[in-house]
């Protein structure tokens, strides 16, 4: 079955408490994979920013730019911040934009 997409703006009616027919659970996870996917890049970005004085791009190539420079680095551990940021963009990109999502809910979970 393929997502009905009016359900963001009930999402989004719910969040600033309108009064609207609460949205539903695939709409909750779909914006759950992408809030989940931001929290993790904007960290992300700020660290390479704050602390490792880095120049990001303000262009959509920022997201690339943050993924390879973790995967770029000699540490273990940011390499696979790298991995999983990568992966976790695929997810909230196939949220975002396909109609149907298999295995949202497990993919929801890991997300968050």
């Amino acid at each position: 079955m393929t997502f009905d997409w009016s359900q963001y703006l009930n999402l989004a009616k719910e969040f600033l408490g309108q009064p609207t027919p609460p949205a539903n659970q695939e709409a909750k996870m779909r914006s759950a994979i992408s809030r989940a996917y931001y929290a993790a890049f904007i960290s992300a970005r700020n660290y390479l920013q704050e602390t490792e004085g880095h120049s990001i791009p303000k262009t959509a190539d920022a997201q690339k730019y943050v993924v390879q420079q973790f995967k770029q680095s000699s540490e273990a551990e940011c390499q696979n911040i790298g991995r999983n940021l990568e992966k976790l963009r695929r997810d909230r990109n196939e949220a975002d934009y396909n109609n149907s999502v298999p295995e949202l809910f497990k993919i929801s979970k890991i997300a968050v």
